[in-house]
């Protein structure tokens, strides 16, 4: 006779809870985003392809724990959003397939991933940033 291990339990998911905001104008990406992410517990705010769209959202006083913000949308810089953002102190991180440059010089501090994106390494980052 076998003795089986009895599983302990089951770790939550690092992102468990969390509302994270997802502004990517690409189609295909914004949904694998949006899944990824969500199956590490989070819930998904948006996707969001329009930068008056995700505003308004912020703007609304909406809970926000975390944001995947992609730096152009439809030939729009987000940096206005971003400002919005980092007001209401909510972390985010910058996903463009621009190089650094392209970031405004007020946000040279902020996390930037290249794109194609890491899937896995913008999980770690916001869990890394919200807890």
């Amino acid at each position: 006779m076998t003795a089986h291990p009895t599983p302990g339990p089951t770790p939550p998911c690092p992102l468990a809870g969390r509302r994270v905001l997802v502004v990517e104008d690409e189609y295909f990406l914004a949904d694998d985003i949006a899944r990824a992410l969500n199956r590490l517990g989070a819930r998904i705010i948006g996707p969001f392809g329009d930068l008056g769209d995700a505003t308004e959202i912020v703007d609304r006083d909406f809970a926000i724990d975390a944001a995947v913000v992609d730096v152009n949308l439809q030939s729009e810089m987000v940096f206005p959003l971003a400002r919005l953002l980092r007001a209401r102190n909510i972390p985010f991180v910058f996903t463009t397939g621009y190089d650094r440059n392209s970031i405004d010089s007020e946000f040279q501090g902020e996390r930037v991933l290249g794109k194609p994106l890491d899937i896995a390494a913008m999980a770690r980052e916001l869990t890394h940033m919200i807890k």
